[in-house]
């Protein structure tokens, strides 16, 4: 692969980008049509049912596309779903070279339209390193590999790890322009979930906003109640809160709790309980696949944050950290639970980053277990 190969094939993870939180439960994905080292047509992935962003950059070049080299982050598709077969288009064009970043991770398509278009003639490469167009749609992989959400812990914290006072003041911990970056990061996200203490002590919206503007395709809004304590007048369910609601809970919940929240358009799942006597979490997780929920933004108190990292189920993690100091040892911890008793125990991050948002750090990586 030459330097021209490169750049064209790292402008589709631009494009993709372009439609991050808007395909679910599709990948994000871009294309680029080349001509004579010139680009003539760019696509992306808009939206889930929308035009494969191969197609949409086919549409746009029109005749031109014949023998033109495409570059696409993403194995094209070669099978039908809420769309035509990206391959089938990909060979009408008369497309003659295809350059891959990766494959299709989905275990029933791995490989089948590479195998096609080279029936048909047409050259295919694929990177050797495939690391950035797996980390630009890690969400999409683990859902499509493990049928489970991917499932990231978003913390706003002190330096010495506290989200809250002992008397339970959080608001505000981080500066503005890190509570403005986290609302970007709940777009990312199919669904923001949160404890049943949150909503109790905080009594958030969980909408999500840009400036003033209050998105309608927020993210589905999951409150972790194991007896159903959250008040029915919650800002969860208002007008300014307009996504769904999901409430888990348990058999705990007595039926009359659970026709309430019905009657609030809340969908209740029902689980069982853990060895805490608590939502069990991994029932809840399989139970949200199920609804194509592909990605979580835990939210939740230092309880369901350790509860997620105990259970190992934390894929990504963000720790806002503000450079203040709480004290205390009854302040509210950003990660509770069991936790680890030995430091060759301890969950590391990988593919670190670190971002300064004003007067704060942001950290964020992927997990890894030991």
């Amino acid at each position: 692969m030459n330097a021209c190969d490169k750049k064209y094939i790292n402008l589709t993870i631009d494009l993709a980008l372009k439609a991050e939180g808007s395909t679910s439960p599709n990948p994000i994905v871009g294309a680029v049509l080349v001509k004579s080292n010139r680009i003539i047509a760019k696509g992306f992935h808009r939206q889930c049912g929308q035009a494969h962003a191969e197609i949409e950059a086919i549409n746009k070049a029109g005749k031109k596309a014949k023998g033109a080299d495409l570059y696409v982050n993403l194995e094209p598709c070669s099978h039908f779903g809420r769309t035509g077969p990206c391959t089938d288009a990909i060979i009408n064009a008369g497309i003659k070279r295809v350059i891959i970043g990766m494959k299709d991770p989905n275990p029933l398509t791995c490989g089948k339209g590479i195998s096609i278009l080279k029936k048909n003639g047409i050259k295919v490469e694929l990177c050797r390193d495939s690391q950035p167009f797996q980390q630009l749609n890690e969400i999409f992989n683990k859902y499509i590999t493990k049928k489970i959400p991917f499932i990231a812990v978003k913390a706003a914290q002190s330096i010495d790890g506290k989200i809250a006072t002992k008397t339970y003041q959080s608001k505000w911990i981080t500066g503005k322009h890190s509570r403005d970056y986290s609302q970007c990061l709940r777009k990312k996200y199919d669904a923001i979930m949160v404890g049943v203490n949150t909503i109790l002590k905080d009594n958030p919206y969980l909408s999500c906003r840009f400036g003033d503007e209050l998105l309608l395709d927020s993210p589905v809004k999951i409150i972790v109640d194991a007896t159903l304590k959250t008040p029915a007048n919650s800002n969860i369910f208002s007008g300014l809160s307009p996504a769904p609601v999901i409430m888990a809970t348990t058999t705990r919940a007595s039926k009359k709790k659970i026709q309430q929240f019905n009657n609030l358009d809340a969908d209740v799942i029902v689980c069982p309980v853990d060895k805490n006597n608590a939502v069990d979490l991994k029932y809840l997780i399989n139970e949200l696949a199920k609804n194509e929920i592909t990605s979580i933004l835990v939210e939740g108190g230092g309880k369901l944050n350790g509860s997620f990292f105990d259970a190992k189920l934390v894929d990504k993690a963000y720790f806002f950290i503000a450079p203040k100091i709480i004290g205390g040892e009854h302040a509210v911890l950003s990660v509770a639970g069991t936790g680890c008793s030995k430091l060759a125990k301890a969950i590391t991050l990988e593919n670190v980053k670190y971002m300064r948002f004003g007067e704060d750090f942001l950290i964020e990586g992927n997990v890894k277990y030991s």
